[in-house]
């Protein structure tokens, strides 16, 4: 069991809340057993797939996750045999597992774990740079042609998942799991291995304050992405 260590630095912020994963291998109890765990808990709502819980305890929002210790070791243990999964899933559960607080492992999975991690294989790293690249390059395109059309909520959706591919391909180039989306632009720019180049278009496709023209939007995704492209040789080199 970890717990997300921003919940433990309470904060008037319109995102806090109380967020802890649950390992768990074996039987897995219902939502009404769950929820007679916890008192009396407010406004108590289960996921469709039963993996997650949020309520209220005393007006402090709680969110856990459980998650199947057997599905994640697999990932964890052989990331080369589950790139399918992870190019799709991202790397974010590897985040949680690495940084989290650790507040019970009785097993000690969790420490095991972390260390299969820390030892990530440089093959992995560069699979899933690779993988996450094509899905940076699929949004590309679809990008320019939202450009070209005009198409409002095709050109957002087309430009989120650019930037979110582009985000993780340049942390699989530090050899760095992605962090969580709110965290994905301030660490971007902490890491070692980030091009100025790929952060100055990245910053401008973020600006707010001025419209770009179409055919300029694409321009400046297509240097990021050919920036993102050009870390692959660090990689490869390591391998």
């Amino acid at each position: 069991m970890t717990v997300d260590p921003r919940s433990e630095a309470f904060a008037y912020d319109p995102y806090f809340a109380l967020v802890i994963d649950v390992y768990y291998q074996g039987d897995f109890p219902g939502p009404d057993v769950r929820r007679s765990a916890f008192g009396d808990p407010g406004d108590f709502e289960t996921a469709s797939n039963l993996s997650k819980d949020r309520f209220f305890l005393d007006e402090v929002p709680i969110r856990i996750e459980y998650k199947n210790l057997k599905v994640i070791d697999a990932s964890v243990s052989c990331p080369l045999e589950n790139l399918a999964v992870l190019k799709n899933a991202g790397t974010y559960p590897f985040y949680r597992i690495l940084h989290h607080r650790v507040l019970f492992d009785k097993s000690g999975w969790i420490v095991a774990a972390r260390q299969k991690l820390e030892d990530f294989p440089q093959a992995a790293w560069l699979g899933l740079f690779d993988n996450f690249c094509s899905k940076m390059e699929h949004y590309l395109s679809d990008l320019g042609a939202a450009c070209v059309s005009e198409d409002g909520y095709f050109l957002l959706i087309s430009q989120s998942g650019f930037m979110r591919y582009a985000a993780a391909s340049v942390f699989m180039a530090n050899k760095r799991f992605e962090p969580s989306h709110r965290e994905i632009a301030s660490q971007l720019t902490q890491l070692v291995y980030a091009p100025e180049d790929f952060l100055g278009c990245w910053r401008l496709l973020l600006e707010k304050n001025h419209a770009l023209a179409g055919t300029k939007r694409f321009d400046i995704a297509r240097t990021a992405a050919k920036t993102v492209l050009s870390m692959r040789e660090k990689l490869c080199l390591e391998v």
